[in-house]
């Protein structure tokens, strides 16, 4: 091999390196159960809560169908739903187990704007004597569902929510949950990480070929 040819050998390897690693952390997963989430962010002057995901209900005791109104967050009681702020048709569930609050706050207080699926929960079981559960009228298990709800010139202090991850749970699958992530600034999402950690490695590579070439 000549002296050009291992030189560019030497020069390709660590940026191959790189390529590989990074074509694994960007490879989409297998797909799978994807468990119903609902994140609650401060964007500006206003909260705004994003919920998307699928369950599986077996193992749930159906309660009956009734009608909600506008979604809302009550946090000293555990509820929170997400949707429109029209009156729906919901499937009402219990049997589950987790947190009965997720803050201070106990005003009930209705969302400003809201869109998609209505989906909620209730943790305590102060109001209706059981914890409650919401689906849209008739769901089956596996569908897509998602909503956001949107509260006007509104904190987290305000609302009295408390950050944290908040997990509901009635079995042993993935989707057999509802997860409320009350999520603070300044925590990086995961794609996020994923593009700083491709940055770290290609400057690595850079640097490393500089220092052999010099």
């Amino acid at each position: 091999m000549s002296k050009f040819s291992t030189r560019c050998w030497k020069r390709l390897v660590p940026l191959g390196l790189a390529a590989s690693v990074a074509a694994v952390m960007l490879v989409p997963a297998p797909a799978e159960a994807t468990p119903y989430i609902v994140k609650l962010v401060q964007q500006g002057n206003n909260v705004v809560a994003t919920g998307s995901g699928t369950f599986d209900l077996a193992g749930l005791t159906l309660v009956g169908a009734t009608v909600t109104g506008p979604a809302a967050l009550q946090p000293s009681d555990g509820y929170v739903m997400t949707g429109p702020l029209s009156n729906v048709a919901i499937d009402s569930y219990t049997g589950y187990v987790g947190p009965t609050s997720f803050g201070s706050g106990n005003n009930f207080i209705s969302s400003d704007v809201g869109t998609g699926d209505t989906v909620g929960i209730f943790g305590s079981s102060t109001y209706y004597g059981y914890p409650n559960f919401w689906v849209p009228s008739g769901y089956v298990s596996g569908g897509a569902l998602s909503g956001t709800s949107t509260y006007d010139n509104a904190s987290f202090t305000t609302l009295g929510v408390t950050p944290g991850t908040y997990v509901w749970t009635w079995g042993g699958g993935a989707d057999q949950s509802f997860t409320l992530d009350i999520v603070t600034a300044g925590v990086p999402e995961p794609a996020a990480l994923g593009m700083f950690g491709l940055g770290v490695l290609l400057i690595g590579a850079f640097v490393g070929l500089r220092r052999r070439t010099a």
